[in-house]
């Protein structure tokens, strides 16, 4: 096979990959670039193809350029965060990873493979923008997250009451806490609540979703970045630094590359970090709060949630009891979201009636007190001058249910095939429902690649 052959193969493959490709050559002419990358750089192909790099991107110097040092200094880089303008001005954000391509000793090309996270990285800029207004508002009258204490905890069963008791005990420490509950047990609530109860009640208290970022935005995030550290870097402190003398809340810390929980370790062990690009070690103290919302041994086992980390944190153990284990609060909670949502859409509806409770305690609340609420506030919101919650206004997802319905496989009137699809759209979107529509929240606990997962979801219309 002749190397056109090879180069029309690569042309070939690079147009059906979702990323962004940008092959050049040994004297640094541009021989493959994609659509994907001239879509992410926002570039026209013919602008770029057939011309030698310098010339298609003179507005980059050569050496802040990836594929220059792969070829020049026979250098890898491999998932590097850029930000950087192209020839027309426009912001661009992308993980690039560049390689060269030797052959007996010689570089003969370098093959650059990007992936735009132009809105990603606008979103974890504004992150730490309203973090840090969270902190030092410069508006008295500009509205504030809403703190949570130990008051706002309602229940009056003796294993949620015993929770609450332990973490009162922990908000007097200032010992790391690991926090175990289901999706919508109030986790965050609980931490909270031992924050604004400790010593450190009148410093920060910030908060950050590990599965919301990938892992190089989530490490800048956490860490803070140092100027010229990679392409478009700033100096910016991060949230370890932002949140000093207070409480650091990693939620769904598990979702956090294996990769990132070990520098997370490293940074507890030693308590002082240091901003990606940067040399310099910053001292820190924070009090670290983690939640995860699956069995802790359970992520140990499947490799989500390293062993080491999970031992450092779990100073303070805390586990929340779902809502099908605590039913007999359901009457309280019933009655403080009421309260609650009655004074949200001015409505005056006060008592749940017995069929609604009885209704109300028949269900299984994947989505917990979560669910249990948002089941209220719905009632509330579509009620009239009704002072009775009734049974006809209580709408339950039976989404949550599907899954377990009609299970029986009855020959007579659907195929083995049938059945099985039936099956797995029941489970889809049960799941989807549990996970409040989460796309990869869901396709995680599924065992599935998102992909395949947006390919069900469209081919079951869900």
């Amino acid at each position: 096979m002749k190397a056109k052959d090879y180069q029309k193969i690569l042309q070939e493959l690079s147009g059906i990959v979702d990323e962004g490709v940008h092959v050049v050559d040994a004297r640094g002419k541009s021989i493959i670039y994609n659509e994907a990358m001239a879509s992410l750089e926002k570039t026209n192909r013919q602008d770029v193809l057939g011309k030698p790099f310098q010339e298609a991107f003179a507005h980059i110097p050569p050496e802040e350029s990836s594929l220059y040092r792969a070829l020049t200094e026979n250098r890898a880089t491999i998932n590097q965060h850029q930000t950087y303008r192209n020839k027309y001005g426009k912001e661009i954000t992308a993980i690039n990873s560049t390689i060269p391509v030797e052959v007996e000793g010689q570089v003969i090309a370098a093959i650059e493979i990007g992936k735009d996270i132009t809105e990603i990285k606008s979103m974890s800029d504004t992150i730490l923008k309203l973090q840090k207004e969270s902190i030092n508002p410069r508006r008295p009258d500009k509205p504030r997250i809403k703190h949570y204490s130990f008051q706002n905890l309602i229940g009056e069963n003796k294993a949620f009451k015993e929770v609450v008791e332990k973490a009162k005990k922990a908000a007097k420490t200032d010992a790391s806490v690991f926090i175990y509950g289901e999706t919508g047990t109030g986790k965050e609530l609980f931490a909270q609540s031992i924050h604004f109860a400790g010593e450190r009640s009148d410093q920060p208290f910030l908060a950050q979703n590990c599965a919301a970022l990938p892992e190089s935005l989530l490490e800048g995030i956490l860490f803070g970045t140092e100027r010229g550290g990679f392409t478009g870097a700033v100096d910016r402190a991060g949230l370890f630094e932002q949140a000093s003398g207070g409480t650091l809340l990693l939620d769904e810390i598990s979702a956090m590359p294996y990769d990132l929980q070990s520098k997370l370790l490293r940074v507890l062990q030693e308590d002082y970090i240091r901003r990606v690009g940067g040399n310099k070690d910053i001292p820190i103290d924070v009090r670290i709060i983690a939640t995860v919302n699956e069995s802790p041994q359970s992520l140990i086992e499947s490799g989500a949630l390293r062993k080491d980390l999970y031992y450092r944190l779990n100073i303070v153990n805390i586990t929340i009891p779902p809502l099908r284990e605590r039913l007999d609060d359901l009457p309280l909670l019933v009655d403080s979201f009421l309260e609650k949502h009655n004074k949200r859409y001015g409505k005056e509806v006060w008592m749940a009636s017995d069929g609604a409770l009885e209704k109300l305690k028949n269900h299984s609340y994947p989505g917990n007190i979560r669910e249990l609420e948002n089941i209220i506030m719905s009632a509330v919101s579509l009620a009239d001058k009704e002072h009775v919650l009734t049974e006809k206004q209580i709408q339950i997802q039976e989404a949550y249910h599907e899954a377990s319905a009609n299970t029986d496989f009855e020959p007579e009137k659907e195929s083995m095939d049938q059945y099985l699809q039936r099956m797995e759209r029941a489970i889809i979107k049960s799941s989807l429902a549990a996970s409040n529509g989460n796309i990869s929240r869901t396709a995680e606990k599924l065992g599935i690649k998102r992909q395949t997962l947006q390919h069900k979801l469209k081919k079951y219309e869900l």
